[in-house]
């Protein structure tokens, strides 16, 4: 069967996104499901988020000829789903830590592996990336709040049923062949030696730090709102719908972003995200009333999705390979390392403290407002 290369695209990004919009928010429940305490569950949690940053940094650069994108999505897509299914072998800790990192680990490179095929068919055909692109978001919202629904009328081990239907979904989108193959040669690989690497570190350690803070200060919702509000009585369905509600907020915010925030600096925004993060995080730590926790989760969009707009700001204000060497670092760090190690302490945190641990969420911010990097001359002329 052949399908517009358009909607191939919108239909990878719609299925991978419907089962990472399963994994994120209700993987923990089905751990503590299987009989997890919260220290081990933010110890699996972090060494999967490991998984994904080196999933991300040492298998995707590996597809280097454009012309292959598409049957390396479904080697991975493939192998996935081999380890979701291992899932349902054993919940032995040992056994469960080996499959996580593993399912991370081909996990991961499927969505810049994707962002590249869409690169490479841009150059081919007209293509709309945000009108593509926003089917992922659609299909987070989607699948958290049925996710959520169906946990409440059944029971945990209904993730993991949902979670093998979504990877299996990809995989069979995958296989369905695009009516224009992708083109091109290989990249040449360059590779930037150790010096330049920790010149680039140096000279912009303060924004780093500043994101790695902010994004970092996410680990604790991520890994562990959904088991801290159900034991506050609420349904699996209503934590579906708080976590679609947060990424309903994060989609107008990216798609209003050019309006709301053209007089910015990348300076601005950060303090602007560190002040929602702090009232955000001591906000949840506070309380659970439905009318807060609303209101908590329209805060996404200036925790996560103004940081991460932010960071696009600073790194496009570089110039040449220092961009693609920036960008790498941030996704790396801010986005993998950082919420990985935050992750392992908010499950010992959790364990003790319980919603205590958001008060350390919102304590992160305080040192990001002062490690704030300041406007280069690029970034003024932008």
């Amino acid at each position: 069967m052949v399908l517009q290369s358009t909607r191939w695209l919108a239909l990878a990004y719609f299925t991978y996104f419907f089962s990472y919009g399963i994994f994120l928010p209700f993987w923990s429940v089905w751990l503590k499901g299987v009989g997890l305490t919260p220290d081990i569950i933010g110890i699996l949690l972090g060494a999967g988020l490991v998984a994904r940053f080196l999933g991300s940094l040492l298998i995707a650069p590996r597809v280097s000829d454009p012309s292959r994108l598409i049957t390396a999505l479904r080697v991975l897509a493939l192998v996935t789903l081999l380890f979701a299914l291992a899932f349902y072998a054993s919940s032995n800790v040992m056994w469960l830590a080996v499959v996580i990192v593993g399912f991370n680990l081909f996990f991961s490179p499927l969505v810049p592996l994707t962002d590249a095929l869409a690169g490479t068919w841009q150059k081919q055909i007209t293509m709309d990336y945000g009108r593509v692109r926003v089917w992922g978001s659609i299909a987070f919202i989607v699948s958290s709040a049925l996710t959520g629904k169906l946990v409440s009328q059944y029971d945990y081990q209904v993730i993991l049923a949902m979670l093998i239907l979504g990877i299996v979904s990809l995989l069979l989108g995958m296989l369905l062949r695009p009516s224009i193959a992708p083109q091109g040669e290989a990249r040449r690989q360059t590779s930037a030696g150790w010096q330049e690497w920790r010149k680039l570190v140096a000279q912009n350690w303060r924004f780093l730090a500043c994101v790695s803070f902010l994004q970092g200060a996410h680990a604790a919702y991520y890994g562990f709102s959904a088991i801290y509000w159900q034991s506050a009585g609420y349904s699996a369905s209503t934590v579906g719908y708080l976590w679609s509600l947060g990424v309903v907020a994060e989609v107008v915010i990216f798609t209003l972003s050019n309006r709301l925030f053209r007089r910015f600096s990348s300076r601005d925004l950060l303090l602007l995200s560190a002040v929602t993060g702090l009232v955000r995080w001591g906000l949840m730590a506070s309380t659970t009333e439905l009318p807060w926790l609303i209101v908590m989760q329209l805060m996404h969009c200036g925790t996560f999705t103004v940081c991460h707009l932010a960071a696009m700001r600073y790194i496009s204000a570089r110039h040449g390979s220092e961009v693609i060497r920036l960008q790498a670092v941030y996704s790396a760090v801010a986005m993998g390392g950082s919420i990985a190690i935050m992750t392992v302490f908010a499950g010992f945190l959790y364990e003790y403290l319980q919603q205590g641990v958001f008060w350390v969420m919102a304590l992160l911010t305080l040192p990001a407002m002062f490690l704030r990097p300041y406007v280069s001359a690029q970034e003024k002329a932008v």
